[in-house]
């Protein structure tokens, strides 16, 4: 089995292609730090035995990796290489049943303001999610303000915690946003 690696722009997070589906078929990616529950998720358990590895983020045909800022790639790699390794080649499936996201926004929303949201939430998984997962990572939207219209938006996967993040929320997605949706003034970091 060969295991493609990419960097990303996050200098804590590697990207590992496995060759074949990670999530399945249609199924959201999956974002779970050191300490969260893996139960559902036997790969990021494996992941997390490793000492230094922070975070595991499950897309569709990926599997992001963050490490600690002490740790260095040169002698993190080779196991988390090695443990996706074992785990595909001993026939694991990396998500058993589908972890709980909390991707859904509380907030209702109504008449033209149910509009608005409905084209930012179009815009980003169309425009947006597709870009960032080449890199590793994914943007979920959040909330929508229409008081002051502001958009907010979690990063997750190689995104979270990117020195670049910050300048992709506001140069590409705010400004992708504010052209074709004038509704929206700005675009924050939603609070995880």
């Amino acid at each position: 089995m060969f295991i493609q690696t990419e960097d990303t722009p996050n200098p804590a997070t590697l990207k590992f292609l496995p060759g074949q589906a990670v999530t399945g078929e249609g199924q959201p990616p999956v974002d779970i730090e050191r300490g969260g529950n893996v139960a559902s998720a036997p790969l990021a358990e494996m992941l997390f035995m490793i000492p230094d590895v922070m975070r595991v983020f499950f897309g569709a045909d990926y599997i992001s990796v963050t490490k600690s800022d002490s740790a260095q790639w040169k002698h993190l790699k080779p196991a988390v290489l090695g443990a996706i390794m074992d785990f595909y080649v001993a026939g694991g499936v990396p998500l058993l049943d589908q972890i709980a996201n909390a991707e859904v926004d509380e907030h209702v929303y109504e008449g033209e303001t149910l509009e608005i949201v409905e084209q930012i939430k179009e815009l980003i998984e169309l425009r947006v999610r597709p870009a960032v997962a080449q890199d590793g990572g994914d943007i979920v939207f959040r909330h929508f303000d229409e008081t002051d219209g502001s958009v907010y938006l979690e990063m997750r996967g190689a995104c979270a915690g990117c020195p670049s993040s910050t300048m992709t929320l506001k140069s590409g997605i705010e400004n992708l946003l504010k052209h074709y949706v004038p509704e929206v003034t700005r675009v924050e970091q939603a609070a995880a």
